[in-house]
Formats: structure tokens, sequence, C-alpha cells
């Protein structure tokens, strides 16, 4: 293992630890920004940005954040909940990763929602999509198991593994799993 390498290696553990010993709230007093990078499997546009500038989050990026995860069926688009966001990124520290999200699923309106539900088992009648409040997401470069691994040992909101689909559900909601 060289150098590089092994301090790599050392700063994503020491980042991990950070976050592993902080509730999520907490994450807010590191200011550090977030960066986010995302992939929509749907519509094949990327998004790369700073969210939030280590101080407070940034109006102008949550704005196309809530475009780039809009329903890509109606188009409509919704505020994203940026607690969501935190969990992102709480989520890939824990893996030590900065690889960019596939996204599957962002913003669902309630007409796109109920059209799934008719066509999808497990869709939920009140999905936390149709809030801005969840995201179904793959990893790039990482294993979608060890993700979801990542987010259980989060314990912040709800989260979901697709293994069939090789994808999670992560939202904001009450602390549950399935």
């Amino acid at each position: 293992m060289t150098n590089k390498t092994r301090r790599a290696l050392l700063a994503n553990i020491s980042s991990a630890a950070v976050v592993c010993a902080l509730p999520l709230p907490a994450i807010s007093s590191v200011r550090e920004p977030r960066r986010l990078s995302f992939y929509h499997t749907h519509t094949r546009a990327d998004l790369e940005l700073i969210y939030h500038d280590g101080y407070q989050y940034v109006p102008e990026a949550l704005n196309r954040i809530n475009l780039f995860l809009r329903d890509f069926r109606t188009r409509d688009s919704h505020p994203i909940d940026p607690g969501l966001l935190d969990i992102l990124i709480a989520t890939r520290t824990l893996i030590g990763s900065e690889q960019r999200f596939e996204v599957i699923s962002g913003y669902r309106s309630p007409a796109t929602n109920e059209t799934l539900r008719n066509q999808t088992k497990g869709v939920a009648k009140d999905s936390l999509h149709m809030q801005g409040r969840a995201i179904d997401i793959r990893p790039t470069g990482v294993r979608t198991r060890n993700l979801h691994r990542a987010a259980l040992d989060l314990g912040q909101g709800g989260v979901g593994y697709y293994p069939q689909s090789d994808f999670i559900h992560l939202d904001t909601g009450d602390v549950r799993s399935w």
C-alpha cells in the first residue's frame, strides 16, 4: 500500500468516524462544503454541485436539485428535503466514497405514484417521494448492498433494499427498514 493510498484510507476512516459519532443534525456543525454528483437513469442527465457551502444551504443549488430530481414522467418538480441530501452525504461518507449516485426516482407526482402503484408491487400509497422526502438510488463504484448497510448503520429515516433491481430507497421519514 502506498503512502498516498494509506493517507486516503485513513482520511476516509476518520471522516466516517466523525459521521458515525454524531447524530445527523450534528453533521451541520461540520464546516465543509457538501458536494453531490448525480446521474439520472431515465433522463440521462448529470448534475454535480455544492448544495451546502459549509455554513448554509445554497438556494440556487437546491433549486437545481429540485429540477434535476423532478418527476421525469410529468415534469412536475417539488422542493427536495435538504435533510435527504444530508443523509446521502452521511451514507456516502460511511462507505468512504465520493462517487456519484445513479438516480432511479426522486420526486413523484401523485399521478405518477398512483400509476406505479397500479403497475408495481410495493409502491406506497402515501409515498414520501410525493413530498420530496425520498430517493431511489444506486452508487457507482461501490456495491449497492454496502451502501444499504451504511444507510442502516446511520439510523436515519427509511431504508429499503431492492437487490433484484440493484437500488436502495432512502427517505427522511421515521426510522425503519425493509
